[in-house]
């Protein structure tokens, strides 16, 4: 088994490459199908979001996989491979569980602990479930992943500080306000990012919007998004005396907002106005913070917010990298624990099952007694029983390695194991191989015997 993951992101590439490297819902089945379809790729899954793809297999070689992988990505895009290889990571072995959960974590992301990536990981594992290219070892390693997310966002506080000036903008507004709940806003200028915080607003209890522009037919479009009223420019400060907060983004060159038009809204009201002037240039006089109960915070106000909450952030991530950690420890502990036991039984079960079969041709010849039967099957038994002893138990002990899979591997090639499970082998014999396995492993939990040791 080795782990191969193939990728490219934000940090590699620039969105004119990502955008062609795209796997979207309608054709995760069909793409999964022809990577899993190479030889020697076993599982597969594709994540593939506007910031990264990472095509993630189980390979029978490392460097085949590798291969595959990336002849894989450049002919369904029709890329040029060469080109194509600048622009891509390569992990393998451990170092792709630590990747997975990374991302998962939202430790990799452009913004260090957004929520989003926890589901888009989640739905590209279900493509691959669905199109049946994930087995034990990705069923394994990426519902563990979801836990790893689950512990990050519980046991840490990464998400919980704001890194973008919309959110920053929301955040400063509780401090202003006990409760957004029933709160109006005004929309001053129909820029994207006055649109972004109003919708943070709106999505944090704000109930009411208002709207005003220069041009009354954008001012009502943009009230529309937000089932909102257009309200006539000037009209602007009646609709200040009605807003709890107003959110400014024009084009303007000079102040929009002023000290002195401002001063006799300030004074008749009885809650606090609190603006955000996200303009540069700036559209709200910065002396208006002299008025009472008037709170006024342009952009780098709010880039220093965002600046101080990335820092708290860094410092939760270096906690998730703990328990990062412990779930690697944890997910190679399962591999090893569960690949040691199917093999050596498989290995006890393939000698058993020939023991028993050259023993039922020679008593077909032979005309031996019940007594002597009995001696010479123990006699077959011992022989078996110290012909794999010896490599059984060195087999144990070397998985309790962190490469102890590399080592079943191996065994499993050695005694022919893989043989006996494609659909070439003799179907009768591959049964009674695989049933004599599970005899074997379901003794050893019973008992607590040795894994299928003749004549226990």
């Amino acid at each position: 088994m080795h782990l191969v993951v193939v990728g490219l992101s934000h940090k590699t590439a620039p969105v004119a490459i990502r955008e062609k490297l795209t796997f979207p819902a309608s054709v995760q089945r069909d793409a999964l199908a022809q990577i899993t379809a190479i030889e020697g790729v076993r599982e597969a899954v594709i994540v593939s979001t506007c910031n990264r793809t990472e095509v993630y297999v189980v390979a029978s070689s490392e460097d085949g996989g590798v291969d595959s992988v990336i002849t894989f990505l450049a002919g369904y895009h029709d890329l040029d491979r060469h080109e194509l290889a600048r622009y891509l990571y390569v992990i393998t072995g451990e170092a792709v569980v630590r990747h997975l959960f990374r991302v998962v974590a939202s430790l990799d992301s452009m913004v260090v602990g957004e929520a989003q990536i926890l589901g888009q990981v989640k739905e590209a594992y279900e493509h691959g479930f669905d199109a049946d290219t994930t087995r034990r070892v990705f069923n394994k390693l990426f519902r563990q992943s979801f836990e790893v997310g689950k512990r990050v966002r519980t046991e840490t506080a990464i998400g919980e500080s704001a890194v973008s000036i919309s959110y920053a903008a929301v955040e400063l507004a509780k401090k202003v306000f006990d409760n957004l709940e029933g709160r109006t806003i005004l929309i001053l200028g129909a820029g994207k990012m006055s649109e972004l915080t109003a919708k943070h607003l709106v999505c944090n209890g704000v109930a009411r919007v208002l709207v005003a522009n220069r041009t009354f037919e954008r001012a009502e479009e943009m009230a529309g998004r937000f089932c909102g009223t257009a309200i006539p420019y000037e009209q602007l400060y009646e609709g200040l005396r009605e807003a709890d907060i107003v959110i400014s983004s024009t084009a303007a060159t000079e102040y929009v907002i002023t000290k002195r038009d401002l001063a006799p809204v300030a004074r008749s009201r009885t809650s606090p106005l609190f603006l955000i002037d996200i303009a540069v240039p700036r559209d709200i006089d910065p002396d208006v913070n002299d008025l009472g109960g008037v709170f006024l915070y342009d952009i780098d106000d709010l880039s220093g917010v965002v600046e101080s909450n990335l820092e708290e952030r860094m410092a939760e991530a270096r906690r998730a990298e703990g328990i990062i950690d412990e779930e690697i420890d944890s997910f190679f502990g399962w591999v090893e624990s569960m690949e040691v036991v199917p093999t050596v039984a498989a290995i006890r079960a393939k000698a058993e099952v020939i023991r028993e079969m050259e023993l039922e041709k020679a008593f077909k010849r032979l005309d031996l007694s019940e007594r002597d039967r009995k001696t010479v099957e123990a006699l077959t038994c011992a022989i078996v029983n110290k012909m794999l002893h010896g490599p059984t138990a060195r087999l144990k002990k070397a998985a309790t390695g962190r490469d102890g899979y590399e080592y079943m591997e191996v065994a499993r090639a050695l005694y022919g194991l893989e043989d006996s499970e494609d659909r070439s082998g003799p179907g009768a014999f591959r049964n009674l191989l695989n049933l004599k396995a599970r005899e074997i492993v379901e003794k050893q939990k019973e008992t607590g015997e040795n894994v299928g040791d003749c004549g226990s």
